[in-house]
Formats: structure tokens, sequence, C-alpha cells
């Protein structure tokens, strides 16, 4: 599992089976603090999020899992809206 932010949507005139009436977003991966680590990547929406919210999603297999019916094809999944995180602050390193 990890965190996100959705910066966008894909609009897709056909998909695979299973994906008909999902909607698809663009989300940037980020760490606890918001910053970005790694490439912008689709994901299946399951929980009514929308561009700019703070989501965690899932990966691989279990991205497969998150949809009924279980296992089509994709690689993450959108499967919560985070409302907010407690994080200590980062320290500096001595």
């Amino acid at each position: 599992m990890y965190l996100g932010i959705v910066t966008g949507t894909i609009v897709a005139a056909r998909k695979a089976a299973g994906l008909e009436g999902k909607k698809l977003l663009l989300v940037q991966p980020v760490d606890e603090y918001g910053a970005a680590v790694g490439d912008v990547q689709a994901a299946v929406d399951t929980v009514q999020a929308g561009v700019g919210d703070h989501v965690y999603l899932v990966g691989s297999r279990e991205a497969a899992l998150a949809l009924d019916p279980f296992f089509v094809p994709v690689d993450a999944a959108i499967v919560g809206i985070v409302d907010g995180l407690d994080v200590p602050p980062k320290q500096a390193r001595a």
C-alpha cells in the first residue's frame, strides 16, 4: 500500500473486460511528507476520488483483487481517500 495524489483523469474509448464503467485516474506516488516518489501512473478508482485528492493505493495482485470481478488486468487501484496524516517533522541529519 502506498500514498499518492490524483493529478488527472484518463479517458478511454475501449477498456478490458471488467473495467467498463470504472474511472481511470493519473496518480503521482508521494512519500509521507508529500514529496513525489517515482513516475505518475494510471490507477483504477474504486472510491470516487477526484483530482487533488490524497489517496492510498494498492499494486500488483492486490490491485487486481480490489475490483469486482476479481483479477481485472490492472497494476494499481485506489482503495481509499486520505483525510489526514499525522507524521513527525523531518529531522535534519547531523
